[in-house]
């Protein structure tokens, strides 16, 4: 089998690599090719690449390429995680907002609709060649954020498309780590949007042992998600790590304006990273892949991707699908995270109990932003930017929706054909 990884040049695809060296007697690789225009970076992970496979004894090879037709032809899967600008555009994302006294991040808020500008004409770009080139039985799987406007993107035109965050993956390996159970054994009811998520239910073996874990692990849990513990335990969840933006919002303003902004650390880890695998002495996995974020991306993928191209019963995994009835408060072409089956047919989301309200209304408003916030991606104009801000929780007031519209489109105006030079 052929994959095929648009953004292969990113320091993340080691651990796409080493997932896959780890997992030879269920994924038949034989052929993995990283696609990016950026010959350094690209040329440094694939010789790196190549070094970790064989390290393992894994027969597939790793090559390179900055042409998309080539790298994509004859392939079973295409995974996508590019970054449209980089960390100096993602740089902006952080911090532009803060201006207005909003939260500074790359896949909400301003941060994130200015990355989702940016990132959906490129993505539905690729994937027309894609489908053009590998046919459309060819499954993109993307990883890149924002995943959900992104994926709903995808969705929106056709493709055979499934988003990927390894959020509820994360959160699975810690609870079975501090329940002592086998992470088979461990399902989540993993409940709303990318990165706006709850844990309902904590499933061992059918039993739901979340009450266990508020009742024993909460402090360490609250310190991981960044929740207060009497908090989760009245609400009876564990939400992601993402949710301080809105519930803590106003203190993770004050820390970001005092912190250094990801974009620089994440530049210093790659510039690390990237030394790192042009020595040709290293052959495993390094210490400071660590620091660069996605733990347990490769486990993710590379599972996805098995169950999408074995052929074999379907499996359980957390995936950006669409909603299909799945909360009844949401439109049916809605794009929700939540535990699928997944075959060569695709996703198909399990059925959850109803929503409590406390969480629903979040998701509502978060839903419709994101479906402003591709209407803007898709037709563009500086209105548009506007209207999806004010229908964002995290903005929602006239005059910083205004404001924070303005500088997000002069700010990036080389990556917007619409904004004019």
């Amino acid at each position: 089998m052929k994959l095929a990884v648009v953004g292969g040049g990113s320091t993340y695809t080691p651990e796409l690599i080493d997932g896959i060296a780890g997992r030879r007697s269920t994924l038949d690789v034989d052929e993995i090719v990283l696609i990016d225009p950026d010959a350094y970076r690209v040329e440094a992970v694939g010789d790196f690449s190549n070094r970790l496979l064989n390290h393992a004894g894994h027969p597939a090879r790793v090559r390179t390429t900055a042409n998309l037709e080539e790298g994509v032809d004859g392939a079973s899967a295409v995974l996508i995680q590019l970054r449209v600008g980089g960390q100096r555009a993602r740089r902006g994302d952080e911090t532009f907002p803060h201006a207005c006294g909003c939260v500074g991040q790359e896949t909400t808020g301003a941060g994130g609709l200015a990355k989702a500008l940016r990132t959906v004409p490129v993505v539905l770009d690729i994937a027309d060649r894609v489908r053009k080139i590998a046919g459309d039985d060819t499954w993109i799987v993307n990883f890149t954020n924002p995943v959900g406007i992104v994926t709903r993107a995808l969705l929106n035109e056709g493709h055979r498309a499934v988003g990927l965050c390894n959020v509820a993956i994360h959160l699975q390996r810690t609870f079975a780590h501090l329940l002592g159970a086998g992470v088979d054994d461990v399902k989540l009811v993993h409940t709303g949007l990318n990165h706006l998520s709850w844990e309902r239910k904590v499933l061992v073996n059918g039993e739901d042992r979340l009450p266990e874990l508020l009742a024993e692990h909460a402090e360490f849990l609250g310190e991981h998600v960044t929740a207060p513990v009497e908090w989760m335990r009245r609400m009876n969840v564990v939400p992601s790590y993402y949710l301080k933006y809105y519930y803590g919002h106003d203190e993770q303003v004050m820390k970001q304006r005092t912190e250094r902004p990801r974009a620089d650390v994440v530049s210093d880890v790659e510039e690390e990273l990237l030394k790192v695998y042009l020595d040709p002495e290293v052959v495993t996995k390094p210490e400071q892949l660590e620091k660069r974020g996605g733990a347990y991306y490769s486990e993710a993928a590379v599972q996805l991707v098995h169950a999408l191209t074995s052929g074999g019963p379907a499996e359980e995994h957390v995936v950006n699908v669409r909603n299909e009835g799945t909360f009844d408060f949401l439109p049916d072409d809605a794009v929700i995270e939540v535990p699928s089956l997944v075959d060569g047919k695709g996703p198909r989301p399990i059925p959850q109990a109803p929503v409590e309200q406390r969480f629903a209304g979040l998701i509502a408003g978060v839903t419709a932003y994101e479906h402003l916030a591709l209407e803007a991606a898709i037709k563009g104009g500086r209105d548009r930017v506007a209207d999806a801000l004010l229908a964002h929780p995290l903005v929602g007031q006239y005059t910083k929706a205004d404001q924070l519209a303005d500088t997000l489109v002069g700010t990036n105006r080389q990556f917007l054909p619409w904004a004019g030079a």
